[in-house]
C-alpha cells in the first residue's frame, strides 16, 4: 500500500491538508528579524524553530553573496560587503516534503569600521622614509621574541608615516637588548626621533667593553662573597652605565637634530629598553622608561606581573616626557632604571600606548593579573576578528601578531608597537 507523503509515523493520525497549509502559512506570515551583521567579521545566526515543530528549513536562496552558509538552521560565516540582502527561505511541512514554499527576510551587513578608513602609502621620497610596519621574529637570550610595529589608522588615513620605532641586538657575552620607542605626534620628524632612539641605544650597549664592565658588577651584586658596601658600590656602577647609554642617545638626537637644521623637539620620542641575560642565578633584567610605553615582566605560574618602568601619566596627564627633554636628567632619573632578577618568566612585554591604551585603559591594570590573563585570551584568538597568535606553533607568528594588531577599539587609531618575549 502506498503511503501518502503526508503520512507523519506510525500510530499518529495524519494530520489535514487544512493544518497543514495552515502551519505553513503562520511561519511564512511571522516577523523573522535577522540581528545585523558587519563585514569583515565573523557571523552566526540560528533559527529557533521551537514554535514550528512541523516546519524544516531546506535552503536559502540568495545567501552565497553575502559569504555566508546556512547548515542545521544556522547561518554563519563572515560577510565580504555591505549591504541590504533579501533572502529566500526555502522551507516544507515534515508531512508534506514534496511541497516547498518561500518565506523572505532581509539582512542587514553593515560596514565594518576599518573600511572608512584610507591606507594611504606614505611618502617614499621624503626625508626619513619609514616602512608602514615591520615585524621580527627570533631568539632572545635562551627563549624567543616576536615584535609587530603597525602605522596607526590615524597616520595611514592621511598617508603619514608610521612614528613606532624597534631594534633588537644580541650584544657581546649572550646579552640581547630591546628597545620600543614612539614618536611624538606633534613632533614634525618624530619617525627619525623613534628610530634613532632605538638603533642609539642599542648601539651603545653593544660595546664589549660597556657589557664586560655591566656584567662584572652584575656577577658582584649577586656575589655572595661580596659585602654589603661592595654590592651597593656595583648597583651603582650598573646605573651609571645605564645613565651613561641613555645620555648617548639624548646626545644623538642632539648632533641629528643639528645637523639636518632641526630643533630637537622636532625629533621628540619616548623610549623604553630592557638589558637581558640568563646567569647561573637567573635572568637579570636591566631596564629604563621614559614615557607612557610600558615594561612587564609576568611570571611563571601567570600569578604575578611587575610593571619595570616608571610610566610618565598621572602627574604629567596630557604631556608625557620624552627622551629628548633635558629635564629626565635629574636627580630622579635614577628611579626610572630598575634591576631584577627572576629564576625564570613566561613573558616579558613591552608596547606603546596604541596597544597599551584600548588594552589596559588605565596604568594600575598593568600589574593586574586578570587584564593580563584576558590579554593574553584576546591574543589567543578571544576577540571580534577571532585572530590568533599561536605562541606553540610559530611558524606564522609575525604575520599572525601583525594580523592581530590591527584590531578595532574605537578612538584608539595610534601606532601599535608589540614585543613580547615567551
Amino acid at each position: 500500500m502506498k503511503i501518502p507523503s503526508f503520512y507523519f509515523g506510525i500510530g499518529k493520525k495524519p494530520l489535514e491538508k487544512g493544518t497543514i497549509r495552515k502551519e505553513k502559512e503562520e511561519f511564512k506570515e511571522v516577523h523573522w528579524v535577522l540581528k545585523h551583521a558587519h563585514s569583515g567579521k565573523f557571523y552566526e545566526f540560528i533559527f529557533e524553530m521551537t514554535d514550528f515543530p512541523n516546519i524544516n528549513i531546506k535552503n536559502i536562496r540568495n545567501l552565497e553573496e553575502t559569504g555566508l552558509t546556512f547548515e542545521n538552521n544556522r547561518i554563519s560565516g563572515t560577510p565580504i560587503a555591505h549591504n541590504m540582502y533579501h533572502l529566500d527561505i526555502e522551507f516544507f511541512h515534515t508531512e508534506d516534503k514534496e511541497n516547498t514554499d518561500v518565506k523572505r527576510v532581509q539582512l542587514l551587513v553593515n560596514i565594518d569600521p576599518k573600511d572608512l578608513w584610507k591606507n594611504i602609502p606614505s611618502d617614499r621620497n621624503a626625508d626619513f622614509y619609514k616602512e608602514d610596519e615591520a615585524s621580527f621574529q627570533g631568539t632572545f637570550s635562551d627563549k624567543k621574541i616576536v615584535v609587530a610595529s603597525k602605522r596607526g589608522r590615524s597616520h595611514a588615513h592621511e598617508g603619514k608615516f608610521r612614528e613606532d620605532d624597534f631594534a633588537i641586538n644580541k650584544l657581546p657575552s649572550d646579552w640581547n637588548i630591546i628597545s620600543i620607542s614612539d614618536g611624538a605626534g606633534s613632533a614634525t620628524m618624530a619617525r627619525e626621533g623613534s628610530r634613532l632612539a632605538t638603533v642609539s641605544v642599542n648601539q651603545f650597549f653593544s660595546s664589549p667593553e660597556v657589557v664586560h664592565e655591566i656584567e662584572n658588577n652584575i656577577n658582584a651584586i649577586y656575589s655572595s662573597e661580596n659585602s654589603k658596601k661592595e654590592q651597593d658600590e656595583a648597583k651603582e656602577n650598573v646605573i651609571r652605565l645605564l645613565y651613561e647609554g641613555v645620555l648617548y642617545v639624548h646626545c644623538s638626537l642632539e648632533k641629528t637634530a643639528s645637523e639636518n637644521n632641526l630643533s630637537i623637539n622636532d625629533l621628540h620620542a619616548t623610549l623604553v629598553f630592557a638589558l637581558v641575560k640568563k646567569f647561573s642565578f637567573g635572568y637579570v633584567i636591566l631596564s629604563f622608561g621614559v614615557g607612557d610605553c610600558p615594561i612587564n615582566l609576568i611570571n611563571t605560574d601567570f600569578s604575578e606581573v611587575m610593571l619595570l618602568n616608571t610610566m610618565d601619566v598621572g602627574a604629567f596627564s596630557g604631556g608625557t616626557r620624552f627622551i629628548t627633554m633635558k629635564e629626565i636628567f635629574n636627580d630622579n632619573i635614577v628611579s626610572r632604571f630598575g634591576m631584577n632578577c627572576v629564576e625564570d618568566f613566561s613573558y616579558l612585554v613591552l608596547m606603546t600606548d596604541g596597544i597599551y591604551d584600548p588594552k589596559f585603559l588605565t596604568e594600575n591594570k598593568l600589574e593586574d593579573t586578570e587584564s593580563w590573563k584576558t590579554f593574553f585570551k584576546d591574543l589567543s584568538g578571544d576577540n571580534d576578528d577571532l585572530a590568533k597568535v599561536d605562541f606553540i606553533n610559530d611558524a606564522e607568528i609575525t604575520q599572525q601578531l601583525l594580523h592581530w594588531t590591527d584590531f578595532w577599539s574605537r578612538g584608539n587609531h595610534d601606532d601599535r608597537t608589540l614585543s613580547i618575549i615567551y
